[in-house]
């Protein structure tokens, strides 16, 4: 098996980064990173990660750095982490000046050459780990992926390069958990598109969004109520379906909730550390009730009824079609239950109470790491 690899920079990364003049050259400066610790351990002593750390610290060894004022921090950096399990398995140090332009200085790969065009090593499979605009280059420069640990990517719109860094960028967080999620699993995102002579559908799902959401059936209520998955769930969700409307609704909204079930069953992935299970909220005169499992069973249990025939252009008797269609494709338990005298709460409040027994349930503990049942699969 080749190894993958986590290229990981020292400092805004592993450490804060000192203000004013950016070296890490007294122990008084010395600051960990939060929570760097205990990810990198779970990282360590749960991944299949080589830990590279790949550093610049311009003018080392010089007056304006001299080694001495260097090496006590540094090493107490080292003897830190492997205190707590987690060690290197290669250090580079470049102490060139940014002028210099030195074949060994990042983003340049010369430090690096030992993982280049080596069968031993996957690098498409591994990561720069950085706070700066340059990581993310000296990943397009190894052909591997980068994590950038800043709130979002804006520093990379400014760049040049701003296309290549942005495709090479997997994700941006200053948050090391968030990091050790997207590394245990990856994004929990999912694409499907069904298409039958009746309808087409394409439908987009990441579990770990943050709400925004791009839907279209034709049918203006069945949208308002999907919308609620993404709003009240955090998922980012685009719908788009084109269905056989001048025929009348049955196949838009069927085929729809077969994609989308399929899609939340794609984007779980191995369900490792998720919570399984979740919600009962009320609407005004309404008390909805929506609980689920994903066990890996489809099963639904429909307790609601609607006195009218329609709410907006949807049937009513298509509501229990929608869901029973989601539960098949998503392998999942639903149990619904409504009660109140208006129709279109009642309903709306059984798609936010969905919404939000989804985000309950797909909820990732990824410390406890194993699949929340005692049959060892899901």
């Amino acid at each position: 098996m080749k190894k993958k690899v986590l290229f990981i920079d020292r400092d805004g990364t592993l450490v804060i980064e000192p203000p004013v003049d950016y070296q890490l050259d007294s122990l008084e400066k010395l600051e960990f990173y939060p929570k760097m610790m205990r990810n990198l351990f779970f990282i360590r002593k749960k991944l299949d990660f080589e830990l590279v750390m790949v550093s610049n610290q311009d003018g080392l060894g010089t007056a304006s750095f001299p080694e001495d004022t260097f090496w006590p921090a540094h090493n107490l950096l080292l003897k830190t982490l492997e205190g707590e399990g987690i060690t290197f398995d290669a250090i580079y140090i470049d102490r060139s000046m940014p002028q210099d332009n030195a074949p060994t200085r990042k983003p340049r790969t010369g430090m690096l050459t030992r993982y280049l065009d080596n069968e031993d090593y996957d690098l498409a499979g591994s990561f720069v780990i950085g706070d700066r605009a340059t990581d993310v280059e000296l990943a397009c420069n190894l052909g591997c992926r980068a994590i950038l640990l800043q709130p979002d990517k804006q520093l990379l719109e400014a760049s040049p390069l701003r296309e290549k860094l942005l495709s090479t960028c997997a994700l941006a967080t200053d948050d090391w958990d968030k990091v050790c999620e997207y590394l245990f699993a990856g994004e929990r995102c999912a694409e499907v598109r069904r298409t039958t002579h009746e309808t087409d559908v394409y439908i987009s799902l990441n579990l770990d969004g943050h709400g925004h959401c791009d839907i279209s059936t034709g049918l203006g209520f069945f949208d308002h109520m999907l919308e609620q998955i993404g709003r009240h769930g955090g998922f980012d969700l685009t719908i788009h379906t084109k269905g056989d409307l001048h025929v009348d609704e049955h196949h838009t909204i069927e085929d729809t909730a077969l994609a989308l079930g399929e899609c939340l069953y794609q984007a779980l992935g191995s369900k490792r550390g998720i919570e399984r299970y979740g919600y009962a909220l009320p609407m005004d005169d309404c008390l909805c009730q929506v609980c689920l499992d994903f066990g890996g069973r489809p099963w639904l249990v429909w307790d609601a009824t609607f006195s009218r025939e329609r709410i907006g252009d949807v049937p009513t008797e298509m509501f229990y079609h929608f869901f029973k269609s989601l539960s098949d494709t998503a392998r999942m338990n639903l149990n619904i239950r409504a009660r109140g005298e208006n129709e279109h709460h009642k309903i709306e409040g059984i798609f936010k109470a969905l919404a939000r027994a989804l985000k309950m349930a797909v909820r990732r503990d990824i410390y406890h790491y194993e699949l929340p049942t005692s049959k060892g699969v899901l």
